[in-house]
């Protein structure tokens, strides 16, 4: 049985999450603020937490910024906020998804089921070789396949090339002409414009925001990296 920690501080929304995810079979523990569940995450394992952002004491943006310090667990934030820059500002620290409230139960639960089930196949995906990741983002080069946090990322033959190559050598900068080199197999070649704009699709579809990525990298003046170990 799943452990599932709710941090809100509006026991009836507790109340009523409980009800719905102890029907599908899961444990709940409840915490109303942040500094109450992370006295919880220390002596209970937990699966998941559904995370309320504004909260007395501790709030939920802080929160997560403590548990990504010790803990890998899939967050679903919880929010009365709906604006796309609260959403990024949520996944950023570390959330996996973000509902707004008012919510329906029916669609908690699912996204419950699916971060859940993201985290296990995530977890099973790091014993199998030639798979790669780096937080949420993972390669199995048996596939060709590339997910983010279990959403399939569709890349162009060069796009998948270039972003397998790089989390391949996960913490290590590659410059320009490295990654031509590596991916035209063209000693020599410098193809600065042709990998600028390859590097700009890939972070298009795989970060949630372009501009501040969170995967692939700039190191300026030397070239491009994964970031290694991501929680």
């Amino acid at each position: 049985m799943e452990n599932i920690l709710v941090v809100d501080d509006d026991k009836e929304i507790v109340d009523a999450i409980e009800i719905y995810l102890e029907q599908e079979g899961y444990r709940t523990i409840r915490a109303y603020d942040g500094i109450e569940a992370l006295e919880v995450l220390k002596g209970i394992k937990v699966h998941l937490a559904i995370v309320d952002v504004m909260m007395p004491r501790m709030d939920g943006i802080r929160l997560v910024k403590e548990l990504r310090q010790f803990s890998k667990i899939p967050v679903i934030f919880l929010s009365a906020k709906s604006e796309d820059a609260d959403k990024i500002l949520g996944l950023n620290v570390g959330a996996d998804d973000y509902i707004c409230k008012p919510f329906n139960p029916l669609e908690l639960v699912a996204r419950v089921k699916s971060n859940l089930r993201r985290y296990i196949d995530l977890g099973n995906y790091k014993t199998r070789p030639n798979v790669y990741t780096s937080g949420g983002l993972m390669v199995d080069d048996n596939s060709k396949e590339v997910t983010v946090f279990g959403e399939m990322i569709r890349l162009t033959p060069i796009e998948y090339n270039i972003l397998a190559f790089l989390i391949k050598n996960k913490g290590k900068v590659f410059s320009i002409e490295q990654i031509y080199e590596a991916i035209w197999d063209c000693v020599g070649g410098r193809g600065d414009n042709t990998i600028a704009v390859h590097i700009r699709h890939i972070r298009e579809k795989i970060e949630i925001n372009p501009k501040d990525p969170k995967y692939l990298k700039v190191v300026w003046g030397v070239g491009y990296k994964i970031e290694d170990d991501l929680i």
